[in-house]
């Protein structure tokens, strides 16, 4: 384990975690960026090797790496009860903000304002989930392999609707057959590390307190919480390149298959997530909140942002505990690094279709369908929309502007259109 030379106080590590939880706002990139300035550069807690180390290891997990990473890096510091606390910060102001959000929109997510207000958030978020597509392609579509899994994996998904888990364990188990080679050579042996029966304990430990809850509600005839917990129960533990990826299979269950929002809401969600610190996952609870508000009250909806937070996020730290003492072994297996570049590549193809299901419902008033493959109806497009999102892209792209800014200025151009309309 790699120590610093003065293990941090416990204040020092509420300080330090507090701010990186408080200022990530962003998506991982921006957030993993704020972790490398407060934990390598400001405070030299970590070195750059390490903390690259834990970043890959961290991207082999199913989950938010962002977060992942601080409840790492927290484990380092201070074992599980730094990790802890580390993991807690990060999610713990997003959390309070997403729940304050869905309250709000509940109530007043049906006025005019807020509804034009929402339309330039809306042409935001078609431009950062392209951005995020454009910049995992370039990482990730290195060879015509994974150009072929990235082209299929939309395909797949966008006009076949097929299962989201199995597109990622199919290109899982396509990358753990493919052989060792030059490129990518097997590692050293490292030291040895924990024994597997003490990291098997670790391992059911948390996941009997992870699943605990949903047992209970299974016992006690909570059908609608019972169903919205399994649900994100099994994306927490599916959700291979963070939480783009995830959306357009969120999108399938939660608008299509079960009806707990509508497409609109569903893009909504999104939007508001990305005005809040933490990691973008936290879209789950907006999600969860909402349906369950609408559903019954606020009550419910509290009670399913609980759940969902804790299904979520629970696994990050049953991961982190279990495998973080056999990092380094992990790492220098060729086999696990070719799954990994394989999924990936399928989670483009995932972000193109999420990106093209965004853009659709956002330009076009009436989306029809052939089969599961939707069509839109031409004669529904609507300019404003399609100006807005010239107008982010201008913001985002043209003249590089922060996220906060943009959504600011997005949220007041969307509210001027409804001015204007008067």
């Amino acid at each position: 384990m790699q120590i610093p030379q003065e293990t941090p106080s416990w204040r020092q590590m509420l300080a330090a975690f507090g701010r990186i939880g408080l200022v990530s706002f962003g998506g991982p990139a921006a957030q993993i960026s704020v972790m490398h300035r407060e934990l390598v550069e400001r405070r030299r807690w970590m070195q750059e090797e390490g903390f690259l180390g834990a970043l890959s290891f961290c991207m082999l997990l199913p989950g938010p790496e962002a977060m992942q990473l601080a409840t790492y890096a927290g484990w380092r510091l201070r074992g599980i009860a730094g990790g802890l606390l580390a993991g807690m910060l990060f999610v713990a102001p997003g959390a309070l903000v997403v729940a304050l959000l869905a309250l709000a929109y509940v109530e007043w997510g049906t006025l005019p304002e807020v509804q034009a207000a929402f339309l330039g958030i809306k042409a935001l978020v078609v431009v950062l989930v392209c951005q995020a597509l454009w910049r995992l392609s370039q990482k990730a579509l290195t060879g015509r392999a994974q150009r072929l899994w990235a082209m299929g994996a939309f395909v797949a998904l966008f006009a076949f609707a097929l299962p989201f888990p199995l597109l990622i364990l199919a290109a899982g188990a396509w990358g753990l057959l493919q052989p060792a080679s030059a490129s990518n050579p097997p590692a050293p042996a490292p030291a040895q590390g924990p024994g597997a029966r003490r990291s098997l304990l670790v391992a059911l430990a948390w996941g009997l307190a992870w699943l605990a809850p949903l047992l209970a509600l299974h016992l006690a005839g909570q059908t609608f919480l019972f169903e919205l917990g399994a649900f994100f129960a099994r994306l927490a533990v599916l959700s291979f390149g963070g939480a783009y990826a995830l959306l357009a299979w969120m999108a399938q269950v939660t608008v299509e298959t079960h009806g707990w929002l509508s497409p609109g809401q569903m893009i909504d969600a999104l939007g508001l997530a990305e005005t809040t610190p933490g990691p973008l996952i936290l879209v789950t609870q907006f999600v969860a909140m909402v349906a369950g508000a609408l559903r019954q009250g606020p009550g419910l909806g509290l009670a399913a942002g609980v759940l969902t937070l804790w299904v979520t996020f629970l696994p990050c730290f049953l991961f982190i505990f279990t495998f973080a003492p056999h990092v380094e072994r992990l790492l220098g297996q060729p086999r696990l690094r070719a799954a990994l570049a394989a999924i990936t590549a399928a989670v483009v193809g995932v972000i193109a279709s999420l990106a093209l299901w965004f853009a659709l419902h956002v330009l076009f008033a009436l989306i029809g369908s052939l089969g599961p493959l939707p069509l839109p109806q031409l004669s529904s497009f609507q300019p404003i929309p399609a100006l807005l999102i010239l107008a982010a892209a201008g913001l985002l792209i043209g003249l590089r502007r922060g996220l906060l800014e943009s959504l600011a200025v997005m949220a007041g151009l969307g509210l001027a259109t409804q001015m204007l309309a008067l």
